[in-house]
């Protein structure tokens, strides 16, 4: 069985708005679920410490972390319609940032095989130079620069499967030829990015993969799209660490999103992932929580892909299989983006 280990701290509890969907009862549901089902029992815990403002400066500008730090010392405050600053938000997204830092460096030293960052606030929209979309600061982009500028890394692949486009992850690294940033998203949708035309510039063109799926898409389409370009393309790009940005949002109860993914699809994508792991990075991926705001889907999304990582069957869980409705066909999409990336060429 691999070791599997996870990230989770009570100060990611502590950054909250009331009636905000990114809230710390996301957090508390996994882990109530984790510990309630024994499946925490069977990973192995990585503690969290605290990211420096060196740590975040990899990716984002001075202005920018000045700026939220000083927000949290004013009490907090909006950043955005949808971002937010309470008076702790600013260490606990040292924190999170922190514990991802913390189960990467566990995974390159070999201490664990994999892991999974149970952390808020979520990243994957926050740009080098902007909060936004929930997010204060990109956990993974953060991640992966650490590990090329510090820990010699070479090439390094970000698979988001969030429903919203990780624009913050592509900003960072469009010109970046070392990492491939691979996405699936509902399309169009916030934050209005993700076009599958968008493929990275200069010498990084062709390292950033979009898959712009439409609203109503479910398993069948996700896995469409996994088998068809995300594996293919990680392969040619062959990283040395593979990071994902686990959002739950595309499950069909969720309320901030219109896809029908069920918790099985999530299992199957996550062992795909493993899977190519094992075959390029000898099995080194570490995912890190995103969006996702049912709190039944979440915990149970996330067991799916524990489940995955341990080499566990999956579980069967309460909410079942998507609606059985006919889903959007996806073969004009999955053309545009094989034609864009060189994978129609066999």
């Amino acid at each position: 069985m691999a070791r599997v280990g996870y990230v989770y701290d009570p100060l990611y509890l502590e950054h909250g708005v009331s009636g905000h969907p990114e809230s710390p009862a996301r957090l508390q549901a996994i882990i109530s679920h984790l510990q309630e089902s024994g499946l925490l029992d069977k990973l192995v815990e990585v503690p969290a410490r605290d990211a420096s403002s060196a740590d975040l400066e990899l990716v984002h500008s001075w202005e920018l972390v000045a700026h939220v730090r000083a927000k949290a010392e004013e009490d907090g405050g909006w950043l955005d319609a949808d971002t937010y600053v309470g008076p702790n938000s600013y260490a606990v997204a040292l924190r999170a940032v922190g514990g991802c830092l913390a189960a990467s460096e566990a995974v390159l030293n070999g201490e664990i095989d994999c892991a999974f960052c149970l952390v808020r606030p979520p990243g994957h929209h926050a740009t080098p130079t902007k909060a936004m979309g929930f997010c204060l600061f990109n956990n993974v982009a953060i991640v992966a620069k650490d590990a090329l500028e510090r820990r010699g890394v070479e090439r390094i692949a970000v698979v988001d499967f969030d429903v919203h486009h990780g624009n913050g992850t592509q900003d960072a690294f469009y010109a970046d030829p070392r990492v491939l940033y691979f996405s699936t998203h509902q399309y169009p949708f916030y934050p209005g990015s993700g076009y599958w035309a968008e493929t990275g510039e200069g010498d990084a063109r062709g390292t950033t993969v979009n898959v712009p799926l439409p609203r109503g898409s479910g398993d069948e389409e996700y896995i469409r799209a996994y088998r068809e370009v995300c594996a293919p393309v990680v392969r040619r790009f062959r990283p040395r660490l593979l990071l994902v940005s686990a959002g739950f949002d595309a499950h069909f109860a969720d309320p901030l999103a219109q896809m029908l993914l069920s918790v099985r699809g999530y299992y199957e994508i996550a062992s795909l992932l493993r899977s190519l792991a094992e075959e390029l990075c000898e099995g080194r991926v570490l995912f890190a929580l995103e969006g996702g705001y049912d709190h039944t889907a979440l915990p149970w999304g996330v067991h799916a892909c524990l489940d995955a990582l341990l080499g566990n069957e999956f579980t069967p869980e309460p909410l079942g299989p998507a609606p059985s409705v006919p889903g959007p066909s996806i073969d004009v999409v999955l053309t545009a983006v094989k034609r864009a990336n060189g994978l129609d060429e066999a």
